[in-house]
């Protein structure tokens, strides 16, 4: 396994779906991964630290693992089939370690939350890189951190339908 970081949150210009990516610390591998606009949210409001008056389901996550007397130990990324990555949360319970199946942006939107490493299984960097030279070459646009910037700093609680 190797332990990566969330290097920052883009939109792919071609399909307009958020993308994850994460580097590892020498960012030789990078590891994109195409993630739902409410996961690209919930992870958004963690790596900008943003408070909210009440939990979203990440945060109640979280605090249901704590309640438990529980916590995260890390979450891995553990295999590619088919274009749908898989992933699982490691829990260290009263009793050893517990295993839960997950989708990565769930995973991870919890890792950055709970300060849990995010690792991904070394075949999976090797099978997307592989796979990555015979596909067309996603670009990023620069002004992407700046997109999420502006959707974090327009969001208005007043304008939900539910109240937070």
């Amino acid at each position: 396994m190797i332990e990566m970081n969330v290097f920052g949150l883009a939109l792919d210009e071609e399909s307009q779906v958020p993308v994850l990516i994460l580097k590892d610390a020498t960012e030789k591998s990078v590891l994109p991964i195409w993630i739902g606009a409410m996961e690209a949210m919930a992870i958004s409001l963690a790596l900008n630290e943003v408070k909210l008056p009440r939990p979203m389901t990440h945060d109640l996550l979280l605090r249901v693992v704590l309640a438990l007397d529980a916590h995260v130990v890390a979450v891995n990324v553990t295999s590619l089939t088919e274009g749908t990555y898989y992933a699982d949360i490691e829990l260290e319970v009263e009793g050893g370690i517990r295993r839960v199946d997950s989708r990565p942006s769930d995973a991870i939107a919890l890792a950055l939350r709970a300060k849990a490493p995010i690792l991904v299984d070394e075949a999976v960097i090797s099978q997307v890189a592989k796979e990555s030279k015979d596909a067309t070459v996603v670009a990023f646009a620069s002004d992407d951190a700046e997109k999420w910037t502006e959707i974090l700093e327009k969001f208005d609680m007043d304008d939900t339908k539910y109240k937070m």
